[in-house]
C-alpha cells in the first residue's frame, strides 16, 4: 500500500513561481515562454542550474517541455511519464499535454496555433537545440509569429538560482582509458580535415569527456563535467569554471596540447573566429545561442560530431573490461536479491529499501563509482509507470501479491550497466505470467538476431516488440538505447525504437545497445526485462557481413514468473544456456547465502 501524503506534497508553490513568471513576461512584451528540459549542453540529465522547467512545473522527471502563457500553462510529456505528471501536476493548475514520442515537439504546433499575428513567444536561446529552434522559427515564421531568444527569464525570476557546479575534474586513467586523448584528437582532426574544416566546438558533456579522457560529477548519474571545447588542428581549448580542474591535472593537459579557459568565455572564442576560416559544428549537439554567435565571415559545416561515432563503438580492450563491470554488478545483484527473498516476511521493505541495498551492494564492488541512473523499484501499480521514482511522501511496502520490477544500474571505472529485473512477490497470476512471459520472448528474439553490419537500428525494434503485438499489447517506449563505457547511460547514435530511421543510426561492431520491451497494465502492474548487449561480428557471406548480438548482462531471469507452454524449444534452450553461463561467469564472485541464490535461480528450466 502507499504510504500517506504528507501536507507539503499538496501545498505547491508552483502556482506563486508563474505569478512571477507572467509578471515577466508581461514586462518583458511576450505573451508566450518556452522553458525547455535543456541547458547550455543539450544534456539529458541536468545540473541544478538548469532545472527551470522542475521549479516552474513541479514536474521531475527528464523529459518535458513547459509552456505559459497569460492564462495557460502547459507541459508536454511522452507516455512514459503520463502517469507521475498526472500526479505531480494535480496540484499546480498546469495541464499535461500527452505527446506520442519523446521526440516530438507539439508544443510548436501548439504555439502557431494558440498565438496570434503580432504576438511574440520567448525561449532562452542559449538552452534551445539549434535543431529545435529552427523549427520553432520556421513554424511561427509561417503565422507571423515573432520569436526572442535573447531573453532568460530564469534568471529574473528564479529565487536563489543554483550556480554553476563546482566538482573537481578528474582524469580517466590507465588501463580502462584504453585509448590516450592525443590518439582521439588525432581521429577528430583527420575528420576534421576530410571535411575542410579548421576548428571544430563541441558542447554535449560525454563527448567532452571521451575526446579528453576527462571525468566529473557535474550531472547526477553521469561521470561528466560542463563545459565547452575548441578545437583547431594545432590547438585544443577547454572551457571550464576556474578551480575544477586541478593544478596537477592542468600540467598534464598542457603537455597534451589542451590549454584552459574559463567556462564564460566560450561564446567569446567562438565570436572572435577569423574571417575566411571554417568550424564544423553537429546541429543536433549545439544550442541556438552558440551558433548566433559564430560570425557571418566564417564557414560552417555542419555534420554529426565524429566524437559520438567513436565512442559508441567501444575497442575489443573496452569491452573486455565491460565484461568484467557485469561480472562486478553481477555479484552485487547476487547479493542483493538473496539478501531481499531472505528478508521478505521478515522486515519491513518498501521501495526506497530496494534503492538504498541494491546501491549498497554495487558500492562493495571494485571500482564503483555511482549509480548510473535513479534506481527505479516498483510495486505491482507502480511497476506500471516506467520511469516510475519512489519518494520519502509516496512510495509501497513490499507486502502481499505481486510483481516488483527493478530498473537499476552502476557506473564503474570499467563500465556502465543497466538491468531491469522483476520478481514475485507472494502468489502471482496467471495474467501476470503471461505478460512477463511474452516479454520475456520478444527479449530472447532480439537476443538472438543476426542482421547484416549497417542495418539502421530502429528497424530491429518490430523483432522484440512481434510476440507482444501478437497478443495485442504494445510498449510506449523504446526496445533499446546505446550505453557509453563509464558515460552516460544513455547514448548514441543507435537506438531500438520506433523513430524515423536515418543513416547515422547503422549497427556498427562494439556498439553496446539494451534490449528491454516491456508491458504496463496502468493501475495494475508492469513488466521489463532488460540486458544490455553488444554488436559483434557474426559471420561474412556472400551478401556480406553480419553481426549478432553478445548479452552483456549477467543476472538471473526468475523462472518462476514464466508459462513455460508459452516458450518455443530454441527459446528454452536461449534461457538455459544463459543461466549457465550466469551460473559459470559469477560463481567465483559471490559465496554463502549469494552463491546459494545463484544457484537456485540458474537452474535449468525443463518442459
Amino acid at each position: 500500500m502507499n504510504s500517506p501524503i504528507s501536507p507539503s506534497a499538496v501545498t505547491s508553490p508552483i502556482p506563486a513561481r508563474l505569478v512571477q513568471l507572467r509578471a515577466a513576461m508581461q514586462a518583458q512584451g511576450l505573451d508566450a515562454y518556452i522553458v525547455p528540459s535543456s541547458d547550455p549542453h543539450l544534456s539529458e540529465y541536468l545540473p541544478d542550474r538548469w532545472q527551470g522547467r522542475t521549479y516552474f512545473s513541479g514536474f521531475t522527471g527528464s523529459v518535458g517541455t513547459l509552456v505559459v502563457t497569460a492564462d495557460f500553462a502547459g507541459l508536454w510529456v511522452d507516455s512514459r511519464y503520463w502517469s507521475s505528471a498526472e500526479t505531480e501536476l494535480a496540484p499546480t493548475g498546469i495541464k499535461m499535454m500527452k505527446i506520442a514520442s519523446a521526440a516530438a515537439t507539439l508544443y510548436i504546433d501548439w504555439l502557431a496555433e494558440n498565438l496570434q499575428a503580432g504576438q511574440t513567444a520567448g525561449v532562452d536561446g542559449t538552452v534551445l537545440g539549434l535543431a529545435t529552434a529552427r523549427a520553432l522559427e520556421q513554424a511561427l515564421k509561417a503565422k507571423n509569429i515573432k520569436l526572442d531568444t535573447a531573453t532568460d527569464l530564469l534568471q529574473q525570476v528564479w529565487d536563489q538560482r543554483p550556480g554553476l557546479p563546482q566538482a573537481q575534474i578528474y582524469e580517466h586513467a590507465a588501463p580502462y582509458a584504453v585509448v590516450s586523448r592525443a590518439d582521439k584528437l588525432a581521429m577528430l582532426r583527420e575528420q576534421m580535415r576530410s571535411k575542410n574544416a579548421d576548428w571544430h566546438f563541441v558542447s554535449t558533456v560525454d563527448d567532452l569527456a571521451w575526446i579528453f579522457n576527462l571525468r566529473g560529477s557535474d550531472v547526477s548519474y553521469n561521470p561528466v563535467f560542463v563545459g565547452h571545447a575548441l578545437i583547431s588542428q594545432n590547438e585544443a581549448t577547454l572551457f571550464v569554471s576556474s578551480g575544477k580542474v586541478p593544478a596537477e591535472l592542468a600540467t598534464t593537459l598542457a603537455h597534451d596540447g589542451i590549454s584552459l579557459s574559463d567556462y564564460s568565455n566560450a561564446a567569446t572564442a567562438l565570436a572572435a573566429l577569423p574571417a575566411g576560416s571554417s568550424i564544423m559544428i553537429d546541429p543536433r549537439r549545439i544550442t541556438y545561442g552558440f551558433r548566433q554567435t559564430i560570425p557571418a565571415t566564417v564557414h560552417v559545416i555542419e555534420a554529426i560530431n565524429p566524437s559520438v561515432f567513436a565512442k559508441s563503438r567501444k575497442t575489443a580492450q573496452e569491452a573486455q573490461y565491460v565484461r568484467e563491470a557485469m561480472e562486478q554488478d553481477g555479484a552485487a545483484l547476487c547479493e542483493f536479491f538473496s539478501w531481499l527473498e531472505g528478508a521478505l516476511g521478515k522486515q519491513r521493505i518498501t521501495e526506497l529499501t530496494i534503492d538504498a541495498e541494491i546501491c549498497a551492494a554495487r558500492a562493495r564492488q571494485p571500482h564503483f563509482v555511482s549509480p548510473s541512473f535513479s534506481t527505479i523499484a516498483g510495486f505491482n501499480a507502480n511497476g506500471a509507470m516506467p520511469h516510475y521514482r519512489a519518494t520519502e511522501e509516496s512510495h509501497s511496502v513490499i507486502e502481499g501479491d505481486g510483481l516488483l520490477l527493478i530498473d537499476s544500474g552502476g557506473q564503474y571505472l570499467n563500465g556502465t550497466t543497466d538491468i531491469t529485473r522483476v520478481m514475485p512477490i507472494g502468489q502471482v497470476s496467471d495474467a501476470q505470467k503471461r505478460d512477463f512471459t511474452l516479454v520475456l520472448k520478444g527479449m530472447i528474439n532480439l537476443s538472438q538476431m543476426r542482421y547484416p553490419r549497417g542495418t539502421l537500428s530502429p528497424m530491429l525494434d518490430t523483432v522484440a516488440r512481434a510476440p507482444i503485438w501478437a497478443d495485442g499489447i504494445n510498449y510506449g517506449h523504446g526496445t533499446g538505447h546505446g550505453v557509453g563505457y563509464f558515460l552516460n547511460v544513455h547514448e548514441g547514435p543507435q537506438n531500438i525504437s520506433g523513430a524515423i530511421a536515418e543513416a547515422h543510426m547503422a549497427m556498427e561492431p562494439g556498439m553496446i545497445t539494451s534490449n528491454e520491451p516491456g508491458i504496463y497494465r496502468p493501475g495494475k502492474w508492469g513488466v521489463r526485462i532488460e540486458n544490455l548487449l553488444l554488436n559483434v561480428p557474426a559471420m561474412h557471406t556472400e551478401f556480406g557481413e553480419y553481426l549478432e548480438f553478445e548479452t552483456l548482462t549477467l543476472c538471473p531471469i526468475d523462472t518462476r514468473c514464466i508459462i513455460i507452454s508459452l516458450l518455443r524449444e530454441d527459446e528454452i534452450k536461449w534461457l538455459n544456456d544463459y543461466h549457465a553461463t550466469v551460473l559459470q561467469r559469477l560463481s567465483a564472485r559471490v559465496s554463502g547465502a549469494a552463491l546459494e541464490w545463484l544457484q537456485e535461480r540458474t537452474r535449468a528450466l525443463v518442459r
